[in-house]
This record gives C-alpha cells, sequence and structure tokens, in this order.
C-alpha cells in the first residue's frame, strides 16, 4: 500500500463571502475566490483544499461528514478568534495525550465543524 495523506479537501459554504471573511480572521491568511458561474471555491493558501459553494451538490454539517483537522503551533490562537469571526467553539482545547499533543473543535461560520492539532 502506499503512503496514505489527504491530497484535497472541500468544506461546503453556503455564503462564500461570509465563509472567507471567517477563515481569514480565524487563520491571519489571505483567501482569493474563484466564480465558475453555478460552482464557486476558494483555495486555502499552502494546503490542498477549498471552500466550495454548490446549491445542489455541497451541504455543510455540523454532525456529519469528514472532521478536518488543522496544523497550529498552539490550537488555543485559532480558537480564540473564532467567536468574533463568527463561529462557535464546540470543543475548547484539550490534550489528547503526551504523544499526540492537543485538539479543539469549533463550527464555521456556515455550520461545519471544523478540528484544529497542535503539539503545544
Amino acid at each position: 500500500m502506499s503512503d496514505m495523506s489527504i491530497s484535497w479537501f472541500e468544506i461546503p459554504v453556503t455564503n462564500m463571502d461570509r465563509a472567507i471573511d471567517f477563515y481569514q480572521q480565524v487563520f491571519d491568511c489571505e483567501l482569493q475566490k474563484i466564480d465558475l458561474g453555478d460552482f464557486q471555491l476558494t483555495r486555502f493558501p499552502g494546503v490542498g483544499g477549498s471552500l466550495v459553494l454548490h446549491k445542489d451538490f455541497y451541504q455543510p454539517s455540523n454532525t456529519a461528514g469528514p472532521l478536518l483537522y488543522f496544523s497550529s503551533d498552539d490550537v488555543s490562537i485559532e480558537l480564540a478568534k473564532v467567536e468574533a469571526a463568527g463561529g462557535i467553539v464546540q470543543l475548547p482545547k484539550r490534550k489528547i495525550s503526551s504523544e499526540f499533543g492537543y485538539m479543539g473543535v469549533f463550527l464555521d461560520s456556515e455550520g461545519n465543524r471544523i478540528a484544529l492539532h497542535s503539539k503545544e
């Protein structure tokens, strides 16, 4: 079996501009929207993934579907920005173990569950 890694992910949104604003605030990054007519996507810098909008194909979920983990230096940094950006912290920073570090989970501006992971 070959080495397994995530090559791409898509986070569904219902309002692309609101979602872009949310993720730019939480991750201190710049996102650019690509409009393909009935399909819109916005790539994250440095990772293989995007926000996606298509009314018939994507639907945000706060309890179902994949749970994506973004790497962080310290999950408390991004979690501290979530509510001001329009999201909800679902699971504050908690220790997984000494070996695996820490995690936290939030709902983004569109209602998706998104996780963070850090060693510290």
